[in-house]
């Protein structure tokens, strides 16, 4: 499994209240959510007026796929022109899965490198 992030940071010019600027980022993250899937959220500058970092997450199991969608929803957020884009980052993550984690039954598959299945108990 390929986990991307993006990390995008916006300078909202027209701002000139809180109010004003979540409106606008609700806006930006509304549509990202529709048109790419992914889940967005405001990860900083949440106390400032015209200043907001946005995160982006997308799950997929090819790595040109799901780095591709992270870029055109960068991309669109800067065609959308609500807001400046200062800067942006992506990023992939390979999660420890195999194709098919478990064995015939129900118990997983011996010889994966589970984070989860590396001896002892994980239960508090």
């Amino acid at each position: 499994m390929i986990v991307g992030v993006a990390v995008v940071e916006l300078r909202i010019h027209e701002s000139q209240s809180l109010k004003e600027k979540r409106g606008v980022v609700r806006r930006i993250a509304g549509r990202l959510r529709h048109r790419f899937n992914a889940s967005v959220a405001e990860v900083g500058g949440q106390d400032t007026w015209q200043r907001a970092v946005i995160g982006l997450a997308v799950a997929g199991s090819d790595e040109t796929v799901v780095r591709r969608t992270l870029v055109k929803a960068v991309e669109f957020v800067d065609e959308m022109h609500l807001a400046e884009i200062l800067g942006s980052e992506v990023e992939l993550m390979r999660m420890p899965l195999a194709e098919s984690p478990f064995g015939s039954g129900d118990e997983p598959a011996e010889d994966l490198d589970l984070p989860w299945s590396q001896g002892g108990s994980q239960e508090g």
